[in-house]
């Protein structure tokens, strides 16, 4: 096994080397057996309930690039240029509530949850939204519930990208009812199943950043 230290020291390498690119460079592009081990960990990362309430759309198409330019200035700076251009999108209401048929089958057919099992366990996810989280009133909290699990999968990814040396840049930079507005006309969010949470542009950089900030480890972390 590899050594240990090693191990963590390559890996607070990739945290330092992170950074929201702004600029990408056009001439490079991500290898697709690279795209496609940063796109597996976002499938493989961890969610609430291990329900996976999110689908990941990889835009390489021109024109739904260019529209995509147009309609959020947070991406206007990032696309054409990125090699790649993520839209994760969160699932609504129709499949996270406790009673929907999506949750039905990701328990069965996924998961292989015991089906002598399921009323009582769906039971207790009934519990959670009504009461412990109070998820069930109106249309947007089962959303935001969802949407954030997509940054569980949005941190592993742009993570997994700066372990082998490719950039990345969350975005949250949209108008959330004019990008639904636009996906929605592409057929993307499938009747209401889907809405946008956040997007992300990888490649490489253009120019170095400058040097990484935080607060002081012991401003943030405290041991109680």
């Amino acid at each position: 096994m590899q050594n240990k230290d090693k191990l963590k020291q390559d890996i607070l390498d990739a945290f330092h080397f992170r950074h929201a690119t702004k600029q990408f460079d056009p001439d490079k592009k991500i290898p697709e057996d690279d795209f496609r081990f940063i796109l597996e960990t976002g499938r493989l990362s961890p969610s609430s309930f291990g329900f996976e309430p999110w689908r990941f759309l990889v835009i390489q198409d021109p024109e739904l690039r260019e529209k995509i330019k147009n309609t959020s200035w947070g991406a206007y700076t990032k696309l054409p240029e990125a090699s790649h251009f993520v839209i994760f999108l969160a699932r609504t209401k129709k499949d996270t509530r406790y009673d929907s048929e999506y949750l039905k089958d990701q328990l069965i057919n996924v998961s292989k949850f015991p089906e002598d099992m399921l009323d009582k366990f769906l039971g207790r996810v009934a519990e959670f939204q009504k009461d412990d989280f109070k998820l069930l009133d109106g249309d947007r909290p089962l959303y935001d519930w969802a949407s954030k699990q997509t940054y569980i999968a949005l941190a592993n990814m742009m993570t997994a990208a700066a372990q082998i040396g490719i950039d990345s840049c969350p975005i949250e930079g949209f108008n959330i009812d004019k990008m639904n507005a636009l996906l929605n006309e592409e057929g993307l969010l499938e009747d209401g199943h889907f809405s946008i949470s956040v997007m992300a542009a990888f490649g490489y950089r253009v120019e170095e950043p400058r040097p990484k900030t935080r607060r002081p480890f012991d401003d943030i972390v405290k041991w109680i």
